[in-house]
């Protein structure tokens, strides 16, 4: 069976370290340790961490070791984040956001994983960004928390 290519945002690397996330955020991390699913992080989260505590620079590093894949910001993904922006889905405050969805979508990543639960895993949130993908001729996203997705084995 071929194992879910899973994009993970930074919220989900913070989660690690947050007493109401970290339960979740640590099994997704020992499912992608045991190769369980294929990790996926992105330009957008090696910035996002770089200015983060370095704990959550370690989660990040420790995926690269792991064999996660990094998607790179290309003209693809900054058209689809353009399309996002003339629906004004998102303020541009929440540029990076979008990115994540953008760069999951054209991956053709299985799914995508955030603790956002204001801009991202939410279901008004999802339909309009599944709608614009739709209309740009790409595949909707899967859009969970990694409570959804973790398979709650021990590593």
């Amino acid at each position: 069976m071929k194992k879910l290519r899973i994009y993970t945002d930074t919220s989900v690397l913070g989660g690690c370290f947050d007493p109401e996330f970290a339960e979740w955020s640590l099994s997704l991390m020992a499912d992608f340790r045991a190769r369980r699913f294929e990790p996926l992080l992105s330009d957008v989260v090696a910035a996002e961490t770089a200015a983060a505590p370095e704990a959550v620079g370690r989660v990040f590093r420790e995926l690269l070791d792991a064999g996660a894949e990094v998607l790179g910001v290309g003209a693809e993904a900054l058209a689809l984040l353009a399309a996002y922006r003339r629906r004004r889905i998102l303020g541009e405050r929440f540029t990076n956001d979008m990115l994540h969805i953008a760069l999951a979508t054209i991956a053709r990543a299985d799914v995508l994983v955030s603790w956002n639960f204001q801009h991202i895993v939410r279901f008004d949130k999802i339909r309009a960004f599944n709608a614009v993908n739709m209309e740009q001729g790409h595949a909707p996203i899967a859009i969970h928390s990694p409570r959804e997705v973790t398979s709650h084995e021990k590593g």
